[in-house]
């Protein structure tokens, strides 16, 4: 075998990250996670993971006892989520208004769920008496809904789904990858069973953890399944022994990774939750303007927009991939593309956690100025 040539030391390009994510993570929380690895049964490290469980209560607005931080990105929180719940058979109904509507569909087929689906146009999001009909007609045993769909840019409004779920005795799973930290977030005022965000977005932590918490009317079902959980990694019966009593070991948990997800809940206790709601508020509504002054025009209605991440539509004439290209290589500035049906349409624009300053907009929006 061919000896490779000796390799130099790592060095990244100084990227500004304002695509859909990740995003830029805040010096302190890059420090944190260089500091010495420890082991994921030492009592500092059971100590901190308390500290994780309470902060994340805090960010999820919950006192849900199973809170966590899932070892996985924000897919793997979608995994834990279906598979805890779903067995065979179970009627689990989604609502697909983009593409992680269609990954929830792929993920609950897979864990033998009778999946029904409830549709709308990449834009748009479902009305109350939509889903109502939709829950009468099926009759599921969970409802899945995303919160803010990183393919389109749409927030899907969540006041009164939870109490509608009730009662017709159904389960309501939320993603809440691109909000958790950037959008408000209500888990136990608005009823919401199941839900799981990522570290990268709006809590602005490098990728690598997934942000999990778990109502006892879910956990009920989990208790009174027939059958096992398909997911060994991912059993929160077993998950939930490590992360409470009796401790027991389950896996080599990413000791580094917590740190960072740690300093990450810290900055936004001491920001404050609702403050940092109002920065990326703020923030996007900024970006908005700057666009709209450019010409631009984006693709969802202002009412439903995420602050978090925009899709701006890509003006005829215009190659819109050459445009991110160009601001990368120029400007060392990262917008993301289209994804499924939008692809090629739209950029997707990214204001999330530490990211989310009127500088970067700026800088931003004098980049596309001068390619545009």
């Amino acid at each position: 075998m061919t000896i490779p040539s000796q390799p130099q030391p790592l060095t990244i390009p100084p990227r500004l990250l304002m695509g859909p994510g990740p995003s830029n993570a805040n010096p302190r929380i890059l420090s944190a996670m260089s500091l010495p690895a420890i082991g994921h049964l030492d009592p500092f490290y059971l100590e901190m993971m308390d500290q994780i469980q309470d902060l994340l209560r805090y960010v999820w607005q919950t006192e849900n006892e199973l809170t966590i931080s899932i070892s996985g990105t924000g897919s793997a929180g979608m995994e834990a989520s279906l598979a805890n719940v779903v067995e065979p058979g179970d009627v689990v109904l989604i609502g697909v208004m983009g593409y992680f509507g269609h990954r929830l569909v792929d993920m609950a087929t897979r864990y033998g769920a009778d999946v029904k689906t409830i549709n709308k146009p990449w834009g748009e999001n479902f009305s109350l008496a939509e889903l109502k009909e939709a829950i009468e007609t099926h009759k599921p045993a969970i409802l899945g809904l995303v919160n803010a769909e990183t393919s389109t840019g749409v927030r899907q409004p969540l006041e009164g789904v939870g109490e509608l779920c009730r009662e017709h005795n159904c389960l309501l799973l939320v993603d809440a990858v691109t909000s958790l930290g950037g959008v408000p977030f209500y888990t136990d005022k608005w009823g919401v069973d199941l839900a799981y965000s990522c570290s990268q977005k709006g809590l602005g932590c490098p990728p690598g953890l997934s942000p999990f918490t778990m109502s006892d009317r879910a956990i009920e079902k989990l208790q009174k399944r027939t059958t096992s959980v398909s997911n060994w990694y991912l059993d929160m019966n077993l998950l939930s022994q490590y992360w409470g009593e009796p401790r027991k070991y389950h896996h080599t948990a990413p000791c580094n990774m917590n740190y960072g997800l740690r300093e990450a809940l810290a900055l936004i206790v001491e920001e404050g939750l609702e403050n940092c709601w109002q920065r990326h508020q703020q923030n996007a509504e900024l970006l908005w303007e700057g666009l709209e002054k450019l010409g631009l025009v984006c693709h969802v209605e202002k009412q439903y927009r995420l602050p978090t991440l925009t899709t701006v539509r890509i003006p005829e004439g215009v190659n819109g991939k050459a445009v991110s290209i160009y601001l990368l290589k120029e400007y060392n500035i990262e917008i993301g593309g289209g994804l499924g049906e939008l692809a090629g349409k739209v950029w997707r624009i990214g204001l999330m956690g530490y990211n989310s300053r009127p500088e970067n907009v700026l800088l931003l929006l004098e980049a596309l100025r001068k390619v545009l």
